[in-house]
């Protein structure tokens, strides 16, 4: 049974999947539309939504501190400047009214190889 599972597991390990969800953040971020398989891309949504909100909250805040720590809590999971750089500068003002529903999955065709649902990921 699949009763309380709060992700999907794309069959890879832990430290594995959040590897490659981690650098298809970074991809769609830097690209603003990628390819994967559905199953990848509603996956990788939640991250992507999760860091664009850290931005916004970054850009309406007058604090300091709090200002440092959300960059901080957005890089820790990155780990790429220039994708914090682009997520806090460029994205998050641009959806500074609209709350959540940043991305959008559009599915697209079948894999030829293994018949996989592919769907193109990509920023409102």
């Amino acid at each position: 049974m699949n009763h309380n599972k709060s992700y999907r597991k794309l069959g890879r390990r832990t430290d594995h999947r959040l590897a490659m969800l981690k650098n298809m953040t970074i991809s769609l971020v830097k690209a603003e539309q990628i390819e994967t398989t559905v199953t990848r891309a509603k996956e990788l949504r939640k991250f992507v939504e999760k860091s664009i909100t850290l931005g916004k909250k970054y850009n309406n805040s007058t604090d300091a501190a709090r200002r440092v720590h959300l960059r901080r809590q957005a890089f820790a999971f990155l780990r790429n400047e220039e994708a914090v750089g682009k997520i806090f500068n460029e994205i998050a003002p641009k959806y500074a009214d609209r709350n959540g529903g940043y991305t959008r999955i559009i599915k697209t065709a079948v894999r030829r190889g293994d018949s996989a649902e592919l769907a193109i990921i990509e920023l409102v």
